[in-house]
Formats: structure tokens, sequence, C-alpha cells
């Protein structure tokens, strides 16, 4: 069953006037076609359903050789710092990785290394994962969320996880995955700003 899509109504507005959210996603995948990047693109877009917000999606495809060498903040190229201020900007993060040897790739904890330790605090982090199977689901809660509860930020609630088998080449078909990032979506709209038209069918899904 889908949920159905809900607008938000805007609690902060910037001069009287609704204020873009900036929407930050973060793949830590190393590949290219990516499932993980798909998943974050897919939840990024369900929140753009709700509300209007401005997308960025980072991915360490594109910045990792630039990320790679370096060993201090002030060594990364200006291509790679920019990414970096606007994950510290964000309104809302979306961060995501493929399951790589029991966790998230080395190069996207690489890249959090060098945002500032207070830059994230009370931020809203949505967390999402992809692997080869459901053993692995639990790095949403044993990986991610105990590195983004160092920076104190704000991770919601709801994690997406999404398998091998959820997805036709790079394209998501579950529609139990579906229906979790509608959810996922949904329920995240109160803390980011936003306080959702809510269906209570919502609130007892999953």
């Amino acid at each position: 069953m889908s949920l159905p899509v809900t607008r938000g109504v805007l609690l902060t507005t910037v001069g009287g006037m609704p204020a873009l959210y900036r929407v930050v996603a973060v793949s830590g995948s190393l590949h290219e076609p990516s499932k993980t990047t798909a998943l974050l693109r897919a939840i990024a877009d369900a929140v753009a359903e709700r509300i209007d917000v401005d997308v960025r999606i980072i991915e360490l495809t594109q910045i990792g050789p630039g990320l790679a060498g370096a060993l201090r903040r002030d060594d990364l190229p200006p291509a790679v710092e920019a990414q970096l201020q606007a994950i510290e900007e964000a309104d809302l993060l979306i961060v995501g990785s493929p399951v790589y040897r029991a966790s998230f790739t080395g190069l996207f904890k690489h890249l959090f290394d060098f945002i500032g330790q207070y830059a994230l605090v009370g931020k809203p982090v949505l967390l999402a994962a992809t692997g080869g199977g459901e053993r692995h689901a639990l790095i949403l809660e044993h990986q991610l969320r105990p590195l983004f509860a160092f920076f104190q930020a704000l991770t919601l609630p709801l994690g997406v996880y999404a398998s091998n088998t959820d997805f036709d080449g790079y394209e998501i078909r579950s529609p139990q995955i579906l229906d979790r990032i509608a959810l996922a979506a949904e329920r995240a709209l109160p803390l980011v700003g936003f306080a959702p038209v809510a269906d209570p069918r919502a609130l007892a899904a999953f």
C-alpha cells in the first residue's frame, strides 16, 4: 500500500517569505552508477514532493580523488571544500553508504573527518544504506547513528535500508522500500521545521 503524499506547512520563514530548505545528500558509494546514490536520490525526491527544497547530491565518485590524499582540511582543493561547506550549511542531511567490510566505506568516514566537530549540532540527518542482504540492515543503528551522535546531530528515528533484491538494476522496484521512503520523508517534516498534514495510517506503518 502506498501512503498518500501530503504537503507540509512551513513553520519558519525568512523576511515573511517561505524559506527554501537546503537538502544535501551524501553518497558513500565508490561506484557509478550506484544503488546507494539511487536510494538517496529517491529519498531526496520524496522530500521534494512534500516541500520546496534545494537539493544537492554529493558523490564520493566525483570528489574522492581530491579528498583521498588530504591529511588536513586546508589540504583540500576548493571544489571539495565547497562540498564540506554545503554539508555544514544544510538544513537537512541525507547520508548513505553501501555496507563495506561490515561498515560504511572508508572514504565516507574520511569525508566526515573533515567536518567541524560542532558544525552539525542539532542538524537533522536521515540515515540510509544499501547492502547485499537484510542481515546488513543494522548498519543504520550500529555504524551510522553513532557517527552522527558524535557530531550531536539529530538523527531521524526512521532510516531506510535497501538490499540488492529491492532494485531492478539501479531503480528501486520494491513496493515496501518505496513506502518506507515515503514514510521516512513524511516523518522527517516536523523535525526539519514543517508540520505535515498527517494521515493516521502513516503512524501505524512499519
